[in-house]
């Protein structure tokens, strides 16, 4: 029997070492080129840089660490959703709220009757009173996000003038003006109906806006995501811009990213189109003071692969989508990391 005698300080076994070393090399820094591609390091990478970077502010609600700036792609494509992995995300929770605003709604206790407590210390008589809104009853939180998504600029009807106005002599002119809803644009379905349309689902004026200067005081809390726009690409491919203007990193962005991706998802599927993106633009981001240990520990966790999404039913109208028409598939996610509401 023949052996092979292996010579380690050959030069042959040497340049066979070398070759093997430089080839592991590169597979570790590939492995890692591909890892730290994960979208959700967009997000951590924002954390970490406000975090070293960021400069203190006393603002109306606290202090906070804030850099001004800031933008994220998420892909959309094969039904993926970016719901954030490196934390629990309340996916579902996220859901509700969106469904809440598609249908125009805007009183809290809608949400309170699904389990959802987002806008309750919005919605108390204290923060309510502080916004010059005493005349609203508690959880009314006047014409924010839903009322402007679908019924721009029509005026606000309180709840006491609403019933007031139930009192009044049937053929009092004033009845049908407080209990006919008064009818401003509804950008939404002005969207859905061009989107339906391949002559106008190209146009680059699909833009839904949620910032109305005449009505802000009206608000329990100005929109935060104040604008949105939609683009088409080869004739099938929608994707979703947002602009925000006021970032609350630990606790709302995960919700935002979530809650316009499935947006997209969702105005895809009712129109016969293809998620394709989800862009994100932020102006001012920042961490609130009780809330910067929490970033720490969520800085140092490795993001899971993002789950997928299937929309079960196709409605006739879009205020007909349910929480249970939504399939949320393989989320893997770490513990979660509890964060305070700062109202």
């Amino acid at each position: 029997m023949n052996f092979t005698i292996f010579n380690a300080n050959s030069e042959e076994s040497k340049e066979c070492l070398y070759e093997n070393q430089n080839s592991s090399i590169s597979n570790n820094i590939f492995a890692n080129i591909k890892h730290f591609q994960h979208e959700e390091y967009q997000y951590l990478n924002l954390i970490r840089k406000i975090l070293d970077e960021g400069t203190w502010t006393k603002g109306r609600n606290g202090n906070a660490k804030s850099i001004f700036g800031c933008s994220m792609r998420f892909s959309l494509q094969n039904n993926k959703i970016p719901i954030l992995t490196t934390k629990k995300t309340a996916w579902k929770t996220c859901l509700k709220e969106l469904l809440w605003f598609i249908r125009g709604q805007t009183n809290n206790k809608i949400l309170k009757e699904q389990g959802v407590h987002i806008w309750d210390a919005n919605g108390t008589r204290d923060f309510l009173d502080s916004r010059g809104l005493s005349h609203y009853e508690v959880d009314e939180l006047g014409p924010i996000y839903g009322r402007q998504w679908r019924n721009f600029n029509s005026p606000y009807i309180t709840c006491s003038e609403k019933k007031a106005a139930e009192k009044f002599e049937h053929n009092d002119l004033n009845k049908d003006y407080y209990l006919s809803e008064p009818q401003g644009v509804d950008q939404l379905q002005e969207i859905i109906d061009q989107l339906k349309n391949p002559e106008t689902r190209n146009s680059r004026r699909l833009i839904m806006t949620a910032w109305n200067p005449c009505q802000l005081h009206q608000m329990a809390l100005p929109p935060c995501h104040i604008l949105c726009q939609f683009n088409v690409h080869d004739n099938n491919k929608l994707s979703c811009a947002m602009y925000q203007r006021s970032n609350d990193e630990l606790l709302g962005t995960c919700f935002n990213i979530a809650s316009y991706s499935f947006l997209t998802h969702l105005l895809a599927k009712h129109c016969g189109l293809e998620a394709y993106e989800f862009v994100y633009f932020k102006g001012n981001c920042h961490i609130y003071e009780e809330h910067i240990e929490g970033a720490k520990l969520q800085i140092e966790r490795e993001p899971f692969e993002f789950p997928t999404v299937t929309i079960k039913n196709l409605k006739d109208n879009i205020n007909d989508y349910e929480i249970d028409d939504f399939e949320v598939h393989n989320y893997q996610h770490h513990e979660q990391i509890k964060f305070n509401m700062i109202a």
